[in-house]
């Protein structure tokens, strides 16, 4: 068909696209620019990068410095988990912004000659869609925190044996009249730490066996299925 820019050989088509690209600016108009603004309103909730240029990085680092005091990471793993929690808590706290700028501009359009190309409507939609991702970033905010949680759990699980046999091996010694230094088998409690954990455990311990023992002014009845060291850790 003549005419028909599909039969135009690639090189030549090329250069017509081209050419054609440098005459699109994107609207012109008020309303134009304020539906192209209104379609980007969602620009960064899927995005690699949390923080907006628009944003501010000194208050994304203040929320992530707040995540990484409460859940204090220990390993990689966990100190990439708390970032991905700062992360998804930061896309969800724009989240409101972004819904109070739809209703805005949905109740007070920009002054135009056009008929208006944005209303409630579109309010509406680009507030489903907003509703949407709140939900997908919920969702991953709590996968993420239950992963760290399961991760942290197991890691102080390990510590608690490792300082219970700590503490075990330390008492033999002492009961043998030896010197014992915790590092001799591979743990890393130092030895004042492994006798603070002995000796708060025997004291504990004690206080369980005694049939009179309350906690914070109730009694506390005496349960055999409740290992009292497992209890303090």
């Amino acid at each position: 068909m003549p005419g028909d820019i599909s039969m135009t050989p690639a090189p030549i088509r090329t250069s017509i696209n081209r050419a054609n690209a440098q005459h699109s600016t994107g609207p012109r108009s008020d309303a134009g620019k304020q539906r192209s603004a209104l379609n980007a309103l969602t620009h960064g909730l899927t995005a690699r990068t949390a923080v907006l240029p628009t944003e501010d990085p000194a208050a994304y680092e203040q929320l992530h410095r707040q995540f990484l005091d409460e859940y204090r990471p220990a390993t990689p793993t966990e100190t990439q988990l708390v970032r991905e929690l700062a992360d998804t808590s930061w896309r969800l706290n724009r989240i409101p912004v972004l819904e109070a700028d739809v209703l805005a501009r949905a109740q007070a359009p920009a002054p135009s000659s056009e008929p208006p190309s944005f209303d409630i409507v579109d309010a509406h939609r680009l507030l489903a869609s907003l509703s949407v991702h709140y939900q997908r970033l919920s969702r991953q905010f709590q996968k993420t925190l239950n992963e760290l949680r399961e991760i942290q759990l197991d890691r102080l699980e390990r510590l608690r044996r490792d300082l219970r046999d700590a503490a075990s091996v330390l008492e033999f010694h002492k009961k043998k009249g030896l010197p014992y230094d915790p590092a001799e088998d591979g743990f890393v409690f130092s030895k004042t730490e492994t006798e603070a954990f002995a000796q708060r455990t025997m004291r504990l311990n004690q206080a369980w066996r005694n049939e009179d023992f309350t906690l914070l002014g109730f009694r506390t009845p005496r349960n055999p299925r409740v290992r009292p060291v497992d209890a303090i850790c």
